[in-house]
C-alpha cells in the first residue's frame, strides 16, 4: 500500500518478508539511529531508508523509484504507460495508460503481450481488443490539426508528456486506484518531464521512468498495443477518408505520399493528415 510518494521520497507499508529481502539487500549499509519508531535506518550514497516498527519503510533520495521498483516486480499490481505515432509523419500521437492487476498476468503471457514495435498489424487488432475488455485503460487520441496547433508552442516531447499527465489522470477520474508502480517507457529524464508539466493543473507524479520499459513490464506492453492498435484504426479511417493510401514513417515513400495528395487535395489540407513540423514537409515541397 502506497502511503505517500513525492519527488524523492516513497514512504510504503510492506510486508515482513519484503522488509527482510531489503534488510538483507543493503545488511553493509545499516546505521544506528536514535528513533525509538524506526526499527532499521539504511545509508547507501545519496539513498536513505528508513524501516519503522509499524511496518511502513520510508525511501529518500534521487533514485528512489528505481529502488523500489527494484523491490517490487510483476508479482503485484502494475499500471504502464507509452505512445505510439510520434515518429510518423502521417497519423496521429496515441497514448494508452493500462492498470494490469497481478491476476491478469497469465492471460497477458498466453495473449503473447510485449512491445507492440515486435508484434504485427494482424495480431495487434486481433489481441488488442481483448486486452481492452480486460483492463483498466485509457486512451487518447491526438489528431493531426490539433497536434500542429499544439506544436506550435509545445515542442514533442512536451506534447507527450502532458498527454501520458492526462492518460493516469483519466484513469483516476474512471474510479481507478494507480497501483504504487506505474512505469513510463522512458523518453525525457524524470525531473525534464514534470518541468515540462509545470503549468498543468493536475499532475500524477508516482511514475517510474524507465527506458525500454514495453520489454520488461506488461502493463507497458499492453498500452503500447492499445495505443498502436487506435493509430492502426486511426490510419485506416483516414485512408478510407481521403481514398488515399498514408505509409507508416518518415522515409522516402511517405514523401511520395504527401506529394500524391497534396497534387490531390492541395498544400493546406497537408496538416490535417501530417505532423507539418517534420522535414519531409520541406522535403516535399521542393520536390513538387
Amino acid at each position: 500500500m502506497l502511503l505517500y510518494s513525492g519527488m524523492n521520497t516513497i514512504s510504503l507499508k510492506l510486508s515482513t518478508e519484503d522488509i527482510d529481502q531489503l534488510v538483507s539487500k543493503y545488511r553493509h549499509h545499516i546505521v544506528t539511529n536514535n528513533n525509538p519508531y524506526i526499527k532499521t535506518m539504511i545509508r547507501d550514497e545519496d539513498l536513505t531508508i528508513s524501516v519503522y516498527m509499524s511496518g511502513k519503510v520510508v525511501f529518500q533520495g534521487n533514485d528512489v523509484h528505481k529502488v523500489v521498483s527494484d523491490l517490487i516486480k510483476v508479482e503485484h499490481d502494475t499500471a504502464g504507460s507509452d505512445e505510439v505515432g510520434t515518429g510518423d509523419y502521417f497519423g496521429p500521437i496515441c497514448v494508452a495508460a493500462v492498470i494490469v492487476p497481478k491476476s491478469k498476468i497469465p492471460s497477458l503471457k498466453e495473449l503473447g503481450v510485449t512491445d507492440s514495435k515486435k508484434i504485427n498489424d494482424d495480431k495487434i487488432i486481433k489481441i488488442a481488443p481483448s486486452l481492452m475488455e480486460e483492463l483498466p485503460y485509457s486512451l487518447l487520441i491526438l489528431d493531426n490539426l490539433t497536434y500542429n496547433r499544439v506544436h506550435e508552442t509545445n515542442n514533442l516531447n512536451m506534447i507527450k508528456a502532458k498527454l501520458h499527465n492526462q492518460a493516469y489522470l483519466n484513469l483516476i477520474k474512471k474510479g481507478y486506484q494507480i497501483p504504487r508502480l506505474a512505469y513510463v517507457d522512458e523518453f525525457a529524464p524524470r525531473e525534464l518531464y514534470f518541468r515540462y508539466l509545470q503549468q498543468e493543473k493536475q499532475i500524477y507524479r508516482d511514475l517510474t521512468f524507465e527506458t525500454k520499459a514495453e520489454e520488461k513490464y506488461p502493463a507497458v506492453a499492453a498500452a503500447s498495443i492499445i495505443a498502436r492498435y487506435a493509430f492502426i484504426r486511426s490510419m485506416s479511417k483516414m485512408a478510407n477518408d481521403y481514398q488515399t493510401a498514408f505509409p507508416k514513417g518518415a522515409g522516402e515513400e511517405v514523401n511520395k505520399a504527401a506529394e500524391l495528395f497534396i497534387k490531390e487535395y492541395g498544400q493546406d489540407k497537408l496538416k490535417e493528415v501530417a505532423k507539418v513540423h517534420f522535414k519531409n514537409t520541406a522535403q516535399i515541397k521542393n520536390d513538387l
